[in-house]
């Protein structure tokens, strides 16, 4: 390992990633493979056959305790009483009272007194943070436990792609029989697998179907190997995020943060405002509205690749990328924009790459969706 790596956290497969010649980079203080050869070949991987992506740098945080369910009621701003059958997932975030983005995440529901969320891994400490300070200041009384850490410490593995279930199984044939049938945003554990205990989730950040499998952290080195045994590739950091903007997916940090309005990042669909239940920043929410939208954009002129940052000039004023790259599937630019409330599908805008205005397509995100180009 490197000098410049010693500093950074790593996860239980880094010995793994290194092995296999992986590119290592600093991924919000953690080292993290950004390919293994061709970032190009992984994503292909993932669009038509399987990968596999190393996101044990995630957090795994268990919530017990008789008032789970009314602490998260208060705490995200989906609404957790969708949440009733077990295993049942829901994708929500927690919001400042000022009514922006503390972290975007995952909640699984098992019993009443027990439900698990997956945070985003730069953001993990804030987040729990924020969770005890609910905790406490509600007089909830939760139990709030990372398993990141120590003998309960879960690594996670993301398998991904049309052929990902099946090889898992392959991989995991105790699991077929709980899995085989849940539909996406479902869960199941399974206890007593050639890994011990074992949660396989049927979500993803990759615009495919596969499975989201936790597993002891001691044993994930065993499993990553008999995937690749079995023909799963290993996927970096790199076809990860060609993959998720591709699927209309937002990253944190980058189309949203603790500066944004989640109306204006295309995260109405996760907030319940019609219900009664109260929550962190909803009164921040009912007053604000939205001012603005967050859509597609196909770049129709060469001269240039669509970046995060770059002004985007409209009609209706000027809006802003958040995240940009050349599609590997579409061969062409492409890039999730915030733009005025005015600026409709169709419309033609124009993108400032350095000195030069270049045309480009306001498109309905996602652009690809499993393995089939959405976005023309």
């Amino acid at each position: 390992m490197t000098q410049a790596a010693t500093s950074l956290k790593v996860t239980p497969l880094n010995a793994a990633h290194r092995a296999a010649g992986a590119k290592m980079v600093d991924f919000g203080g953690w080292d993290m493979p950004v390919n293994y050869g061709s970032q190009i070949e992984e994503h292909h991987a993932v669009r038509t056959d399987c990968g596999m992506f190393d996101v044990s740098h995630m957090c795994v945080v268990d919530l017990r305790g008789e008032n789970v369910r009314s602490f998260l009621r208060g705490l995200v701003a989906n609404n957790v009483d969708k949440l009733q059958v077990p295993g049942k997932a829901l994708y929500s975030c927690m919001l400042k009272p000022e009514g922006t983005v503390i972290d975007d995440l995952i909640i699984y529901f098992f019993s009443e007194n027990w439900f698990r969320l997956v945070v985003n891994a730069g953001t993990a400490e804030k987040d729990v943070a924020w969770m005890n300070a609910r905790n406490a200041a509600t007089n909830s009384g939760i139990t709030i436990t990372q398993r990141r850490d120590g003998a309960n410490a879960f690594a996670l593995v993301a398998v991904q792609g049309p052929n990902a279930r099946a090889k898992a199984w392959e991989v995991l044939p105790e699991t077929k029989a709980a899995s085989a049938d849940i539909k996406p945003f479902n869960a199941v554990i399974v206890e007593g697998t050639a890994y011990g205990e074992v949660m396989v989730a049927r979500t993803g950040y990759t615009g495919e179907d596969g499975f989201e499998i936790a597993v002891v952290a001691d044993r994930v080195n065993d499993l990553w190997n008999a995937l690749t045994a079995v023909g799963v590739k290993p996927a970096g950091l790199g076809a990860r995020d060609t993959l998720r903007l591709e699927a209309g997916m937002n990253l944190y940090g980058q189309d949203m943060d603790e500066s944004i309005n989640p109306l204006d990042a295309g995260l109405a669909w996760t907030i319940d405002l019609v219900s009664e239940r109260d929550f962190t920043g909803k009164q921040a929410l009912l007053e604000q509205g939205q001012k603005a939208q967050f859509l597609g954009l196909i770049l129709r002129e060469k001269g240039g690749i669509l970046r995060a940052h770059q002004q985007v000039v409209t009609a209706q004023g000027n809006g802003e990328i958040t995240s940009g790259t050349f599609s590997p599937t579409m061969q062409q630019a492409i890039a999730l924009a915030r733009l005025p409330m005015g600026v409709a599908i169709g419309d033609t805008v124009h993108v400032v790459i350095r000195d030069k205005q270049l045309a480009a397509t306001v498109v309905k995100l996602p652009f690809v969706r499993n393995g089939k180009i959405l976005a023309v």
